[in-house]
């Protein structure tokens, strides 16, 4: 059976009410698995990470900025959006279309007016970089192009980092040039102000442009001539990264993604007045309002988007935090909907671009964790905190602009001892990040190092597959070394972190090189290898033959039982757990195939289930796209990457011969959050 697409507004219940949804449904799934025919299996297709489920319905990618119209239409703008245009655009709680190719935006700046919408381009072999595309709003088609900067071949950072209109003036951003570029909304350049880094921009009802600097931590107010007036000087901490100006209280409205984590209201009628805030103060990383981490009402993480409609209502435009080189793949889309007294009407998100969440074992796979986030529940979830803290962690490799993997949102989790550790690694990775939790950090992940690969003893690259057991093992195929190195987990110092032995190594049987991915499941001694293409350099895909060794520990290295023949084309990412093996496959079709790891055979295959309400994608197009795990009810928990839908699948499937004991969980064990229990 399928899972029901539900609304956005539904996501704003209480906790309560939340776990009795998320234990209803397992009961359910336990209850269909019961009276289904005995000749088959049962499993429901379910999804989280994405207020929707279908593609025609879900909300889009990775919103880095916002505009607002009057009549309460949203404009969002995306580097990249796999499955519609860059202009993502919402009403009421819902998507209703988008501009655009999927590639045309840098998402750093949009504006509009009462025909026209004016985005920041993307850097493209014929337009460069640091140009502004004007869309009309009803054919949704670009009209006219406005090269702003000088800067032309930039292609990582942002280069027109803010746009205003008002009346037939366009204002815009030349963060490289130092400068606020003035333009009529026809194209025709006017006049230039000069101003150290500029970034958001806003025209109060005066007709002055205010304009945030966000490494300065000031906000400056500039005549329509361009003469400087007043200027904000925020606490040095502050990051002002968004800016409105609301002409029913005629306050200015500045969003912090600094330490504040919040929206500050300046009364500007005179020399600008702090007038009071919106939202909690410290935002997510509050630790009074809530734990550590968790995301919520008012609980923002970096305010990049603010907007008003003319009914009063307020609109916030949240990344959640964690990032990546190319911007594209930079947090995800959270906008919350407030009424004219500041109660949340509905959210819209989409948290997961390219990245997986995988089942905790402390929750008995109620939680699910990715590189960054953590989620719960079903038909889109439960989006219940993010884990990256910048202010404690500037370091953190997942919002290293720098760093050259591509967007650490892979997450594999184990609990050893009510002790978490999370691994998070990009989409074809050769290097793997470490992170620990303990009760003063609440949700956060803390980075075992700012150095890939040191946490377990090592800093070769790991191209012959990766594994983190269930018991905190690690085990890597370390390039060039022809062998298989065991890391055994030596226990957790007294903040949490974990260590690891030396390495010991087992030559890879020569029967399966190239050796691609590995996979050992302690509570049966099951060593699961998987064989590259044999005479390709492509080291991320695996080729037709998956090894199964019982008793590896115990001696057996040289002599698989059974082994797998893939048919299927391109094989790409696979998981196992219990007794089964999860197969994933790319550019060709979104399936799972199921193995017995006693016998080999195929036993299912997971595609959709009826009616299909959930959109599955097309592909696995990453190395560890996959994570599953064995609940103590004999359900299976599988996660899939669903880059095209901007969201992660969620099926739940109970094989015939399930029974609770095969479980290593008790079905009697609380479920362990990071700060406590949650009662079942």
């Amino acid at each position: 059976m399928g899972i029901a697409s539900r609304g956005a507004g539904q996501l704003n219940r209480g906790g309560s009410i939340i776990m009795r949804r998320i234990f209803a449904a397992i009961s359910a799934a336990i209850l269909a698995a019961v009276i289904a025919p005995a000749c088959y299996a049962q499993y429901t297709t379910d999804w989280v990470a994405n207020s929707f489920g279908t593609n025609t319905t879900r909300v889009g990618s990775v919103a880095r900025s916002m505009w607002v119209a009057p009549e309460g239409v949203i404009y969002t703008s995306s580097m990249w959006d796999e499955n519609e245009g860059g202009i993502a655009i919402y009403q009421n709680g819902q998507s209703i279309g988008s501009i655009g190719a999927h590639a045309d935006f840098q998402g750093g700046a949009i504006t509009g007016n009462s025909t026209s919408l004016f985005a920041a381009l993307q850097f493209s072999s014929t337009l460069g970089s640091g140009a502004v595309g004007r869309y009309n709003r009803t054919s949704r088609t670009r009209d006219l192009l406005i090269q702003v900067s000088a800067t032309t071949t930039e292609r990582l950072a942002d280069v027109v980092t803010g746009l205003a209109t008002a009346g037939t003036t366009l204002y815009a951003s030349d963060f490289p040039g130092n400068r606020v570029r003035v333009y009529t909304t026809a194209g025709v350049w006017q006049r230039d102000i000069k101003v150290s880094g500029p970034g958001a921009l806003t025209v109060d009802g005066a007709g002055n442009l205010w304009v945030a600097q966000k490494s300065a931590a000031t906000v400056l107010e500039f005549s329509s001539s361009g003469a400087q007036l007043n200027a904000i000087r925020l606490a040095s901490t502050a990051r002002p990264s968004a800016l409105y100006f609301d002409a029913l209280t005629q306050h200015l409205m500045i969003g912090d993604q600094g330490p504040d984590m919040n929206i500050k209201l300046y009364s500007i009628a005179g020399a600008p007045l702090l007038a009071g805030t919106f939202g909690v103060t410290g935002g997510y990383l509050n630790t009074t309002t809530g734990v550590k981490g968790q995301v919520g009402d008012k609980r923002f993480t970096r305010v990049v988007g603010i907007g008003k409609d003319s009914a009063g209502t307020l609109y916030v435009l949240n990344n959640p935090w964690g990032g990546s080189w190319d911007l594209g793949r930079d947090g995800g889309t959270d906008i919350h909907a407030y009424d004219n007294t500041g109660r949340l009407r509905w959210k819209l998100q989409s948290l997961n671009f390219e990245g997986i969440a995988a089942p905790d074992p402390a929750t008995d796979g109620v939680y699910m964790y990715s590189g960054s986030n953590i989620y719960t529940g079903s038909a889109g979830g439960t989006f219940l905190a993010n884990t990256v803290d910048p202010i404690a962690y500037p370091s953190d490799p997942r919002i290293n602009i720098a760093d050259h993997e591509r967007s650490e949102h892979f997450g594999q989790i184990v609990s050893v001892g009510g002790k978490r550790i999370l691994v998070a690694t990009a989409q074809n990775p050769d290097e793997f990040y470490f992170f620990h939790f303990n009760t003063a950090n609440g949700y956060i992940a803390i980075p075992d190092t700012s150095i890939p690969g040191t946490s377990f003893n090592t800093t070769a690259r790991i191209r012959d597959g990766f594994c983190l057991d269930s018991k905190g093992d690690v085990w890597a195929g370390l390039d060039k070394t022809n062998a298989i190195w065991h890391y055994r987990l030596s226990g957790f110092d007294a903040n949490g972190k974990p260590s690891w032995s030396a390495g010991t190594s087992t030559t890879i049987p020569t029967s399966i090189v190239p050796l691609t991915r590995i996979l050992y499941l302690p509570e049966s001694d099951t060593m699961i290898l998987a064989q590259g293409i044999v005479g390709s350099t492509d080291w991320t895909s695996i080729g037709t033959r998956i090894e199964v060794y019982h008793g590896w520990a115990a001696g057996n290295t040289k002599t698989p039982n059974p082994v797998i023949r893939i048919v299927s084309a391109n094989p790409k990412s696979m998981t196992a757990s219990g007794n089964y093996l999860f197969l994933g496959y790319v550019h060709t079709v979104p399936n799972i195939d199921v193995f017995n790891l006693t016998t080999g055979a195929q036993e299912t295959t997971l595609t959709n289930t009826s009616p299909n309400t959930v959109y599955i994608g097309n592909d696995v197009d990453s190395m560890y796209g996959l994570r599953s795990y064995l609940r103590s009810t004999g359900e299976y928990v599988v996660t899939k990457d669903d880059y095209n839908g901007s969201n992660i699948v969620v099926y739940r499937w109970t094989p015939k011969s399930a029974t609770a004991a095969t479980s290593t969980v008790s079905t009697q064990q609380s479920l362990i959050s990071p700060f406590g229990t949650v009662s079942k």
